[in-house]
């Protein structure tokens, strides 16, 4: 089995689900969904979403405190317009509705989203892969599946529950396309292109479309939306510096490892010298100047050191 069968295919996420250290993390992803639910029963769509973004600091802590990244001024900026950002969205924010459209309105803008979020998978169909295309419509799988978000906990107040179920299954679904693709993308690609990207369309999508389909109208803001759509820019802005920090890289560059390695593994294709040099998780062993004909480490004597006899002994 090539590589290039499992790119974009459910058999990539299968693979991936033996790696202990891979699955935590989904895992702790996916654990997030259902607070994300709840957060949708008290504000709208354009103030849940956009505070997704605070994960990164998190993420940047555990960088510094876990591998020493310790954040530079541009970190720090960044982390201020994050704040800032997502203060003002709080702050001017439509209120929380539960309407949205129904019928012809919402099934054209979804089905448009998804189509767009599936175009990956149809030029792999058709033989011509385009790895950019991946990361991109990763980013809308998971806005299409913050959308369907939005609808369950719009379900669940109305106390619609087979409705709420129903989408509910189709974010599940949206979300399983995202992930395949995210991963499909970081065999190609590096993180500090991929993350960004992914990172911004989830997030700014939805809130665009909110609008459209959910009745939360940045029309109904101070100035017509202009001061949302700027605290909602500065965010991303910072949101996309955090995303492409050495901390944040390091911690996801296991991710991308790991997606690289089954791509490697299932081509048949031997691990490079770059890939190795570049795997920060590897012990580093410090080599001490060669004495005679032996080199010894710091972790452990050489076979002829410990083959030697020492001075003095007559054998």
């Amino acid at each position: 089995m090539t590589g290039d069968e499992h790119t974009l295919r459910l058999s990539l996420l299968t693979h991936l689900l033996r790696r202990g250290r891979w699955l935590a993390g989904t895992a702790m992803n996916a654990a997030g969904w259902p607070l994300q639910i709840v957060a949708l029963l008290f504000a709208p769509l354009e103030v849940v979403q956009p505070t997704l973004s605070v994960g990164l600091l998190v993420l940047l802590a555990l960088g510094e405190r876990m591998l020493g990244e310790r954040p530079g001024r541009r970190e720090l900026l960044a982390v201020c317009a994050i704040v800032a950002g997502v203060a003002g969205i709080a702050a001017l924010a439509p209120a929380r509705t539960t309407a949205h459209v129904h019928g012809v309105a919402l099934f054209v803008v979804l089905t448009l989203l998804g189509a767009a979020a599936m175009a990956p998978f149809i030029a792999q169909l058709a033989g011509r892969p385009i790895a950019n295309l991946s990361m991109i419509a990763a980013g809308l799988a998971f806005a299409w599946g913050a959308l369907a978000t939005k609808l369950v906990a719009d379900a669940a107040s109305g106390q619609h529950w087979l409705t709420a179920v129903l989408w509910g299954a189709a974010a599940i679904a949206a979300s399983l396309v995202g992930l395949t693709a995210e991963m499909s993308a970081l065999q190609k690609r590096a993180a500090i292109l991929v993350a960004p990207v992914v990172f911004v369309a989830q997030t700014f999508v939805p809130v665009m479309l909110a609008p459209l389909i959910l009745h939360e109208s940045f029309l109904d803001t101070p100035l017509a939306g202009v001061p949302l759509l700027g605290c909602l820019l500065v965010l991303l802005a910072g949101a996309t510096v955090i995303a492409r920090s050495p901390a944040l890289l390091a911690l996801s560059g296991r991710r991308e490892r790991e997606a690289a390695q089954l791509d490697r593994v299932g081509s048949g294709r031997p691990e490079s010298r770059d890939s190795r040099s570049a795997d920060t998780t590897r012990p580093i062993v410090r080599v001490e100047p060669a004495t005679r004909s032996s080199l010894t480490t710091t972790t452990s004597p050489s076979r002829s050191d410990r083959d030697r006899p020492a001075a003095g002994d007559p054998n």
